[in-house]
């Protein structure tokens, strides 16, 4: 039974890490991080800016533009796609593509739509059921206009007073 430091050759060099993309250094060192990670706090900074700016119906737009590149900066440096194998790059720019295809259906089908405001923009009122014993709705509040003042229990006095007299 051979032990782990026993072999003669490397463990790189058997599974043929040596020429990996990842072996070998492309300057990825923690400088290219760092301006990559400021320049997406910039875009994003951008993109909340610009969402206090009225462009209209170019808002939308706008976001996505600024979003597609943030999204392009990680893909190149954040997953090495810059460095890597360019069929990689090429499966990601697919995605993209195939992104903006159903991005583009879904607004066609949005414009030929007649009525886009959703049933429940302005839900019904709803009817409370009335309460015995209590005054309708509305009426104490004409009655407060008018001047009257409420007694002990909540009826307005000129009401209680026009009772003693009967």
């Amino acid at each position: 039974m051979s032990q782990p430091g026993d072999s003669t050759h490397t463990h790189d060099a058997a599974h043929g890490h040596a020429e990996s993309p990842h072996a070998v250094s492309h300057g990825d060192d923690a400088s290219v991080y760092l301006r990559t990670l400021i320049l997406l706090f910039i875009l994003t900074a951008i993109t909340v800016g610009a969402s206090y700016i009225q462009f209209g119906a170019a808002n939308v737009a706008i976001a996505l533009f600024i979003a597609s590149i943030k999204a392009i900066l990680v893909a190149l440096f954040f997953m090495h796609l810059a460095h890597d194998k360019p069929i990689n790059g090429v499966i990601a720019i697919a995605g993209f593509i195939f992104l903006g295809i159903f991005l583009m259906f879904d607004l066609l089908d949005f414009d030929a739509r007649n009525n886009y405001l959703p049933f429940n923009l302005n839900p019904p009122a709803i009817q409370a059921e009335p309460v015995p014993g209590a005054s309708p709705a509305g009426k104490e509040g004409a009655e407060k206009e008018k001047g009257g003042k409420e007694g002990e229990k909540g009826a307005p006095k000129a009401a209680s007073k026009a009772e003693d007299k009967k």
